[in-house]
């Protein structure tokens, strides 16, 4: 027994020191592998978008109320015993030349209240009318009705356009009158047309004839109106004025018979 306890322990102790004798094991933590860098750029950032500019809208200003009287200072005869012929919403190419044709063959003069857009448009026939002796009217730019009720700086703007115009086409020729389109007088366009120089033209006989009735209607309509002194109106411009132009030579010699035709002055 004793033997074989002592070969046991002999036989621990040899396996003990083998297993002393291998060296130590140093475990190294495996270090992670950095990340290659990345070659494709980084996303640029979206940027805001700029606001729009707000379209601010002007706000147009009312109307005056339509007067529901004429204002006073309207110039509506011609003070004597002959009257006068006045042609409104011109000059038009296609019928003004034809009127002054009409009026230079009866020898008598007129006032043309020009437009001026058409002043513009046709300058050539504001000079021919200066140079055949008639005389010149400011009929607003566009033949605004409602002219005479817009503040007070858009009717001094618009009359004092069109004379430029007037002016540019016929140098040195007056702009003696201003006529408010439809007649739709205000004091306020009455005042700015005085203030820069003219005076306020309406009419005292009134054919219609811009609502193109038959000339033998327009011809019966002045006769069966005119009195001494009338200021009568008719249209060379604004649309077909043939029965206008038909009634004239009829209209004229009557009217050169019974009253005279002046020139207004």
């Amino acid at each position: 027994m004793k033997a074989r306890a002592a070969l046991a322990y002999a036989l621990a102790l040899v396996l003990v020191l083998a297993g002393c004798a291998q060296p130590a094991r140093t475990v190294v933590a495996a270090r992670s592998s950095a990340p290659a860098p990345s070659t494709t750029p980084p996303p640029r950032p979206t940027p805001a978008a700029s606001p729009k500019p707000t379209r601010v809208t002007p706000t147009k200003r009312p109307l005056r109320p339509r007067p529901t009287t004429m204002p006073a200072g309207l110039r509506r005869t011609t003070g004597v015993r002959p009257v006068a012929l006045t042609f409104d919403d011109g000059p038009s190419p296609a019928w003004t030349p034809k009127i002054l044709d009409r009026l230079r063959a009866a020898r008598v003069t007129a006032t043309f209240c020009l437009v001026g857009i058409e002043v513009k448009r046709h300058p050539e026939l504001v000079r021919r009318i200066v140079r055949e002796g008639h005389q010149l009217c400011n009929h607003s730019w566009r033949h605004d009705i409602d002219l005479g009720r817009r503040p007070v700086e858009e009717i001094r703007a618009d009359l004092a356009r069109t004379t430029k115009a007037i002016r540019a086409a016929a140098p040195g020729a007056p702009v003696t009158f201003y006529r408010q389109p439809g007649g739709q007088w205000t004091p306020e366009v009455v005042a700015v047309a005085k203030d820069l120089g003219m005076r306020p033209l309406h009419w005292s006989v009134d054919p219609q004839d811009w609502n193109k009735p038959p000339a033998a209607t327009i011809a019966k309509r002045v006769l069966k109106a005119v009195k001494p002194g009338s200021i009568v109106l008719l249209h060379d411009g604004g649309g077909d004025r043939a029965a206008t132009f038909a009634a004239c030579p009829g209209v004229i010699a009557d009217l050169k018979r019974r009253f005279g035709i002046v020139r207004l002055r």
